[in-house]
């Protein structure tokens, strides 16, 4: 309990190291890109002045806390060994942090759609599933280590 190993093939350990590498670089490059503004979401939709003020508080440690779970897969992307919860958690918000910008980029909904192998983006689709498909080799990881549902709504 509490300990993990990511164990990925080279050329997955390959991708994503890619992957988040660029994750960084649209970071670091600008937080108001569309793309990547799905990671910073609205507090108040409809209101803008109030949402402005609120990004304004919070969107910088957002950004300090994504790029150190970057940081985190990088590391152990590299390393290899056992991870521990917090470990775990950055990769869980990494891929998701991948999934959504991807899939913004590709303009995805609930149906994903049936591409010939020749369409040029055919190749964004299938890193898009397999990016889905790691972060639920995640989830179902830690699943074992939370706390049981209670039905008790008050928690």
């Amino acid at each position: 309990p509490g300990r993990y190993v990511v164990r990925l093939r080279p050329n997955e350990k390959t991708l994503v190291a890619d992957l988040v590498v660029q994750l960084r670089e649209q970071l670091l490059a600008s937080t108001d890109e569309a793309s990547v503004r799905r990671l910073f979401p609205p507090a108040y939709a409809d209101d803008p002045e109030r949402d402005a003020g609120y990004q304004v508080l919070t969107r910088d440690e957002l950004l300090e806390r994504k790029l150190a779970a970057i940081e985190v897969v990088e590391r152990t992307l590299e390393r290899g060994g056992e991870l521990d919860d917090d470990a775990m958690a950055a990769w869980m918000g990494t891929l998701n942090s991948l999934r959504l910008v991807l899939g913004t980029r590709l303009d995805v909904d609930e149906e994903l759609p049936s591409l010939d192998p020749d369409d040029p983006l055919a190749p964004a689709y299938a890193v898009y599933e397999y990016l889905g498909w790691l972060l639920s080799q995640v989830v179902d990881a830690l699943s074992p280590d939370l706390p049981p549902p209670t039905l008790d709504p008050r928690g």
